[in-house]
C-alpha cells in the first residue's frame, strides 16, 4: 500500500489534498464537528474522502497551518477554538511578504478598518479599556521625556501598537480587531520613518492619540472616527511621501 501512496502524481495530489482540506471544511460548516472535536483517525478519515494517507497529510498540515486544526502530541490532531484571531493570523504573513512600495496601500486600509473600528468602540468601550489607554498614553510621554523629538524608542513603537489594538478590541468585534491588530503590529515602520523625518512627530502622534482618547472618553463616535482618520492620514501622507524619497531603498529597519 505504501507504494500506492509513494505513486502519486503532483497534480494528483494537489487535487487530492483539495479534497480534504474542503473535506474537513464542510464537517466543520456541518457541526459533524465542532472546536475541541478531535479529527476521525487517519485511516477511516481517508477512506470517508476516498483518498490516500500523503494527500490527507498534507491537507491536514495545510489547516494546522492556517489555524483551523492543531495537533497534540500523543493524542491527535483537534479542531482549534476558530477564534478570529487564529483564523485571521496568515492575514499577518501576507502583511510581511509586501513590498516597501506597498506600505502606502496597507496604510490606507489600516485607517478603513480602524476608523471604523474606534467608532464601535466609542459606544461599548468600558472604564477598564479607558484606563488602560490612558496609562498606555502616559508610557509614551515618560519614554519621550528626555528627548520628544529625539529617535524613537522601540518601546514607544510598542505602546503606540498597544493603543491601537486596545482600541480594536474594545469595539466588541473580534473580527475587525484581528484585522487591525494584523495591520499595526506589522506597519510599525511608517510611525517610525514619521518619527525620524518629521520634527516634533512624536510630539504631534501624542496629540492626536489624545484627541482619540478625549472622543472615547465622551462617547462620540463621530469624532472619535473623524480624529482617527486624522490621526492615520497623517501617518499614510508620511508613507507616501517616503516612497517619493526613496524610491530604490527599502523601509528603514527598526
Amino acid at each position: 500500500m505504501s507504494d500506492e501512496w509513494s505513486s502519486e502524481e503532483p497534480e494528483n495530489l494537489l487535487s487530492q489534498t483539495d479534497v480534504v482540506i474542503e473535506g474537513i471544511k464542510d464537517m466543520i460548516i456541518s457541526g459533524e464537528l465542532g472546536p475541541g472535536d478531535r479529527l476521525p483517525i487517519e485511516k477511516d478519515l481517508a477512506a470517508a474522502f476516498g483518498v490516500s494517507r500523503g494527500p490527507l497529510r498534507e491537507g491536514v498540515r495545510a489547516l494546522v497551518l492556517l489555524g483551523v486544526l492543531g495537533t497534540r502530541r500523543g493524542s491527535g490532531t483537534y479542531v482549534t477554538s476558530l477564534d478570529a484571531a487564529r483564523l485571521l493570523s496568515p492575514v499577518g504573513f501576507l502583511v510581511d511578504l509586501y513590498q516597501p512600495s506597498s506600505s502606502a496601500h496597507l496604510s490606507a486600509v489600516r485607517r478603513v478598518l480602524e476608523v471604523e473600528a474606534v467608532g464601535h468602540a466609542a459606544t461599548a468601550v468600558g472604564q477598564a479599556e479607558l484606563d488602560i489607554l490612558t496609562a498606555i498614553l502616559e508610557d509614551i510621554d515618560r519614554d519621550l521625556a528626555h528627548d520628544p523629538d529625539g529617535p524613537v524608542l522601540q518601546a514607544v513603537i510598542d505602546a503606540d501598537s498597544r493603543f491601537h489594538a486596545t482600541i480594536a478590541r474594545a469595539g466588541g468585534n473580534p473580527v475587525l480587531a484581528a484585522l487591525v491588530e494584523s495591520l499595526v503590529s506589522r506597519t510599525f515602520r511608517s510611525r517610525l520613518w514619521r518619527a525620524i523625518h518629521e520634527r516634533g512627530a512624536n510630539r504631534q502622534t501624542q496629540a492626536e492619540h489624545r484627541a482619540i482618547l478625549e472622543a472615547l472618553r465622551r462617547g462620540d463616535a463621530d469624532a472619535a472616527r473623524i480624529q482617527m482618520a486624522a490621526h492615520l492620514l497623517a501617518v499614510e501622507q508620511s508613507v507616501e511621501h517616503q516612497e517619493n524619497a526613496l524610491p530604490d531603498q527599502t523601509e528603514p529597519e527598526g
